[in-house]
């Protein structure tokens, strides 16, 4: 049986938020904050390069997000370790669905990876979608 491959052994969490202070409903503007914790289950340091992320609104638009690093960081996590950061998406309407991935690179081989990122819920109050 062969070793996993890094990228399966980080996990992501993900725990969404409607941000009711920021948004407008009125101006179709649904602010959502996202909490992501990477944790790093691999016996081996790597650091978080880049995220891609896919966001589809109600109304089935799609946006693609691309760029270095999360929160102006590109975060070093050592095994065991767990990197956490809020962000936020703006969406035109009180139900949309994130997915995405992080490019990162395994510190000791300098081998680059993806961690996929599972489809998650962004809702607003009393949405049953």
């Amino acid at each position: 049986m062969s070793a996993p491959a890094l990228g399966e052994e980080i996990r992501v969490d993900v725990e969404p938020a409607f941000r009711e202070d920021e948004s407008a409903p009125q101006d179709a503007r649904f602010v959502f904050s996202y909490t992501i914790t990477v944790h790093n289950h691999s016996a081996h340091s790597m650091q978080l390069l880049a995220r891609h992320w896919k966001i589809t609104q109600s109304s089935g638009e799609t946006q693609e997000v691309r760029g270095k690093g999360v929160v102006g960081q590109q975060p070093m996590i050592a095994p065991g370790q767990t990197f956490r950061y809020t962000s936020r998406a703006i969406l035109d309407g009180p139900v949309g669905v994130m997915e995405g991935d992080f490019t990162c690179v395994d510190t000791a081989t300098q081998r680059p990876f993806e961690v996929a990122i599972a489809p998650f819920r962004l809702a607003g109050p009393n949405q049953i979608h």
